[in-house]
């Protein structure tokens, strides 16, 4: 069974989530950036009605959960609870 911890980011707009991207890729070494995920609010059709996620693989569950959540909201987002 492989136990592998994703944390979530949940950011208000693309450029949010890729500047995040970034600099969880600078901080924690990342070998590939994480995942961006368009996610659409329900019931909403426009594109400006959409928040982004950032997934992040962390296989030896080494990241802060706290430390992510911070970063998240420096840029306007929240890590998402388990």
């Amino acid at each position: 069974m492989n136990d592998v911890t994703r944390h979530v980011l949940v950011l208000p707009d693309r450029d949010a989530a890729e500047e995040v991207s970034t600099e969880l890729t600078d901080l924690f070494g990342l070998a590939e950036e994480p995942q961006l995920v368009r996610d659409a609010l329900a019931g909403e059709d426009d594109a400006e009605d959409a928040q982004w996620l950032v997934v992040v693989e962390d296989p030896s569950a080494r990241f802060d959960p706290k430390a992510l959540d911070a970063l998240a909201a420096e840029h306007d987002g929240w890590l998402e609870a388990p």
